[in-house]
């Protein structure tokens, strides 16, 4: 294993009702903000709660909602655009993964003066980023530690990787009362997606004792809010156990890599607006079969460590027991179980699979893979 160098930027928070002290953190940075946020917030009337309490402190701001299209470049720049004519000091995100995304985007790519496009086409940034300051609904968050972030190019519909600044994110608070607004089955959706992030990163090329240590508690916590605890130790609440759960993977993922689940998520999305938590689920179990070919011990450690197979099975019973667990827990949530039911024809997926084929994450997987490796995956799952 080659060196070990991991540096965490942004200060952490984590706990109930930590939003309400939103505006007294972000007064370090500034007193005038832009909130990048998910519209579905103002149903709840949590963007209405935020805002009275910036005012009541005096906190100049405005609100950026606009985002039901997805983080695509377009509306990338259209918000980096208001940003500029604010003359804002920090960004606020809050809200799932087209909000975050976007909002570190904005906070990214503030003072440079060049094209954007040039940014989505693979140029770095050269100046300082403003403050961002993420509050995430979703305990889903792959890119919130790290200097990269996935965009839709709204030229041609293809998933880019963007590289940003290191030091981008100032703070990410976590408050898991945002997350008692998720729908059961977004609830499960996401769960199995976060369960496939740990395995990947577990399963990774670049997988290394820092982000083993957060896959393996994560996924106990992760375990604990979906089946609940053997003892009556464990009483804290499920949406704190999601977020606690969220928050390691995360970190695991930044200290290590996605693996192919989570890139035909992403890349399908871009391409077809369906839903990547919904395509990540589907894939987790096909994903596992393939490595259980020169995995399987890390797969059955895994197996235990969730307490889906008993300790005294072991080996390839073991990885079969919990490959079977995930399709049950997909069958429970009544979601579907294979790429045809997305509609999807095998014409599509192929353009899907050669956008996978370009991107960076491709080189981290747990074995090498061509274009052609890709298809093949894809059409055992279809």
């Amino acid at each position: 294993m080659g060196d070990f160098a991991f540096r965490i930027t942004p200060n952490i928070i984590l706990g109930s009702y930590t939003l309400s002290r939103l505006p007294q953190q972000v007064m370090e940075w500034g007193t005038r903000f832009m909130i990048i946020a998910d519209p579905v917030l103002n149903e709840f009337g949590t963007i209405q709660k935020i805002t009275q309490s910036f005012t009541d402190r005096k906190i100049e701001h405005f609100v950026f909602s606009e985002i039901s299209e997805g983080n695509t470049s377009q509306l990338a720049k259209r918000a980096l655009a208001l940003a500029k004519e604010g003359h804002v000091h920090g960004i606020i995100a809050i809200g799932g993964s087209k909000a975050l995304n976007i909002g570190r985007i904005v906070a990214a790519f503030f003072n440079e003066v060049h094209d954007f496009n040039n940014f989505v086409d693979g140029a770095l940034p050269t100046t300082s980023p403003i403050p961002c300051i993420c509050v995430p609904t979703i305990f889903s968050t792959p890119f919130i530690f790290t200097n990269e972030i996935p965009i839709k190019d709204s030229r041609n519909n293809q998933l880019k990787l963007m590289k940003v600044q290191n030091n981008l994110c100032k703070l990410v608070l976590v408050d898991p009362n945002l997350m008692l607004t998720l729908t059961q089955n977004q609830k499960s959706t996401i769960a199995i997606e976060v369960m496939s992030m740990a395995i990947e990163a577990y399963l990774s090329q670049k997988s290394n004792f820092f982000s083993d240590m957060f896959v393996e508690k994560g996924l106990e916590l992760l375990a604990y809010a979906l089946d609940g605890s053997p003892s009556l130790d464990i009483t804290t609440p499920e949406e704190i156990l999601l977020a606690q759960a969220g928050i390691m993977i995360s970190l695991a993922s930044a200290s290590s890599s996605l693996g192919l689940s989570s890139l035909l998520a992403m890349t399908i999305n871009s391409r077809y607006q369906i839903n990547k938590s919904l395509v990540s689920s589907i894939l987790l179990s096909y994903s596992l079969e393939d490595a259980a070919n020169f995995k399987s011990v890390q797969i059955e450690k895994l197996s235990h460590i969730m307490r889906v197979v008993p300790k005294e099975i072991t080996g390839p019973e073991a990885v079969k027991m919990f490959i079977d667990n995930i399709r049950q827990r997909i069958a429970k949530a009544n979601l579907p179980t294979r790429l045809k039911d997305l509609q999807l024809s095998m014409e599509q997926l192929s353009l899907v699979a050669e956008d996978a084929g370009q991107i960076d994450i491709i080189t981290k997987l747990p074995r090498s893979m061509s274009t052609d490796d890709i298809f093949d995956f894809i059409k055992n799952a279809y």
